[in-house]
Formats: structure tokens, C-alpha cells, sequence
């Protein structure tokens, strides 16, 4: 087997999403518009896209022995992901989420953790000559924080970049992950959290201090801005792309950055390819399937490269 030069730590949830015109208030109840059941999982969305982006991927997750597992195996396998360090979990089910989709193409996402939820560091040993061997060790927030340590301790040991998105939102993130982190991942109100700064430049120079290497902040329909040492700021701005659904585009930046990182070693061919990635999942519906190949993407950058 090929060695992974992408290891995803990380979720898989079954998403359901509800089109509505408008996200309802407390205490009301909307009609939807219609419905959409889908893949997902912020680590799921991102070892896709990494994989789309021509990068040898593999999974390390909890999923339920149930149909929605056998769903995860099956979408993994289609797009030549690795999952033998994929457990299945009797008595837990599988992640799931809601999401809801307004006429403005905004979301608003809730989760039921599963089995991710019981992801431990047992199942991170189990899989540490598969880190060791990767060029990047990726994580996110949707699954518990000590198996994510586990995991980029081995990194760390063994000489391996890693990058965390630090989503979902948390109230307060251990130090001891900061400081194993290679590039930190942020949106702006997730920066807001970790910092306690409010504007963009002032969150990356803040955060940069805490980590190894840059932080990125992605601004939406304004791009990404990526913060390294000793480097002036570098912000991408977006191509234009007609949006119909933001789910995923998030995970989509993060999964292409770090194929593009992992493959190419430059920080701002990486930044052009989230930004674009992230463009183009929008232009679909869905998360894991809104996901775009590489094709797709260097095609997008054809006009700026």
C-alpha cells in the first residue's frame, strides 16, 4: 500500500440538510423546500477533498457498525481513501448532522457526535507507523481533543507536519495542542474565540505566536489570509463563482491546502488552492459531494497562475 501522505484524523456524520428561506427564530417552525441526505463530518469532507486534490489519503475514525458506517466505508473507498484504522463501534451510531440552508446560501449546522465522540487515543496508537510516514497529520475539533494530542505527538516524533482546524468553535482549546500545531486553521469567529481579538490581522498575528509554523484565517466571500514567521501577511481573495450552498466550504479549504502543502511545500500555492477549493464547493449543494477535483481547481487558477 501506498504510504499516506495525508492522515486525517477526524469525524463522519450523516448530514441531513433542509433548504428554507430563511433560518427560522427561536420558537418557530418553518416549511422546507426541500431535502438533502449526504455525507459528512469535517474530517470526511477534508480527506475527500485531499484526496480529490491528487493526495495519497487515509482516515482515522470511530463510525457505528451500522448502515451509516457501511455508507462511510463505501464513500472512503470510491475516492482511494485508506480507512483500516477506520473502527467500527458496536452500541455507538454513527455522527449526524442538521443543517439548514437559507435563500442567502448561510447555514446553520447542529451535530450529534456518535461514535466520533469515542474516537481514543487507543485507536490513534494502533495506527502510528501510518503517521509517522505521512507529510501532514490534519485534525479537527469534532472529535476528542486527547486523541487528537496522540496524534500529532506521534507527528511531531517522527518529523511530520501537522495542521488543526479548530472547528467547531471551542470555549477554550488545550495549550498543549497549540503547541504540537504546525498551521492552525481558523474562521474569523473561531478566531474570535481563540484570540480574543476582533479583526482578521490582529487574530493571525495573536494566534501565530502560539503554533509552529502560520495560522490561516479564512473571510468567506473574501478569501483566506495566511500568517507566517518573519513574512509579511498573504491574503487571496476568492474567484467569482455563482454560490448556492456554503456547507463544506470551510472543509474544503483545509483539505486542499494541506494536499497542496503536502505536495507542493509552499504555504502560498496552498492558500490559492483552499481559496479556490472553498469557491468551488459553493457552487454545489451538499458537503462531501460538493468537493472538487483538482482539475476542477487548477482550472479555476488558470487565469491568475
Amino acid at each position: 500500500m501506498t504510504p499516506a501522505q495525508i492522515v486525517v484524523v477526524g469525524s463522519y456524520n450523516q448530514d441531513v440538510s433542509f433548504s428554507v428561506a430563511r433560518l427560522p427564530a427561536p420558537g418557530e417552525t418553518c416549511l422546507s423546500l426541500g431535502r438533502l441526505d449526504s455525507p459528512g463530518g469535517k474530517g470526511s469532507n477534508q480527506a475527500i477533498q485531499a484526496a480529490r486534490c491528487g493526495a495519497a489519503t487515509a482516515m482515522i475514525a470511530a463510525i457505528g457498525d451500522d448502515a451509516a458506517g457501511d455508507r462511510a466505508l463505501a464513500l472512503w473507498a470510491v475516492d482511494g481513501i485508506a480507512t483500516q484504522y477506520a473502527a467500527r463501534l458496536a452500541g455507538h451510531p454513527t455522527g449526524m448532522a442538521t443543517i439548514l440552508v437559507d435563500a442567502m446560501a448561510e447555514n446553520v449546522i447542529v451535530v450529534d457526535s456518535g461514535a466520533n465522540a469515542h474516537l481514543a487515543a487507543a485507536h490513534i496508537e494502533a495506527a502510528s507507523a501510518l503517521i509517522g510516514a505521512a507529510r501532514v497529520v490534519v485534525a479537527q475539533l469534532e472529535t476528542p481533543v486527547a486523541a487528537t494530542v496522540r496524534a500529532f505527538e506521534i507527528a511531531r516524533d517522527n518529523g511530520v507536519a501537522t495542521l488543526l482546524n479548530a472547528a467547531p468553535a471551542p470555549e477554550a482549546i488545550e495549550p498543549g495542542l497549540l503547541q504540537l500545531t504546525d498551521v492552525l486553521v481558523v474562521n474569523e469567529g473561531e478566531g474570535r474565540v481563540l484570540s480574543g481579538h476582533d479583526h482578521a490581522m490582529q487574530i493571525g498575528e495573536a494566534l501565530l505566536g502560539r503554533v509552529g509554523k502560520a495560522v490561516v484565517i479564512t473571510l468567506g466571500a473574501q478569501g483566506a489570509v495566511l500568517f507566517e514567521h518573519h513574512r509579511p501577511p498573504l491574503k487571496v481573495a476568492p474567484p467569482k463563482v455563482e454560490v448556492v450552498d456554503t456547507t463544506g466550504a470551510g472543509d474544503a479549504f483545509t483539505g486542499a491546502f494541506a494536499a497542496r502543502w503536502a505536495t507542493s511545500g509552499d504555504m502560498g500555492s496552498a492558500l490559492a488552492w483552499g481559496v479556490a477549493a472553498g469557491a468551488l464547493a459553493c457552487t454545489r449543494k451538499g458537503a462531501a459531494a460538493s468537493c472538487a477535483d483538482a482539475a476542477r481547481i487548477a482550472a479555476l487558477l488558470a487565469p491568475s497562475a
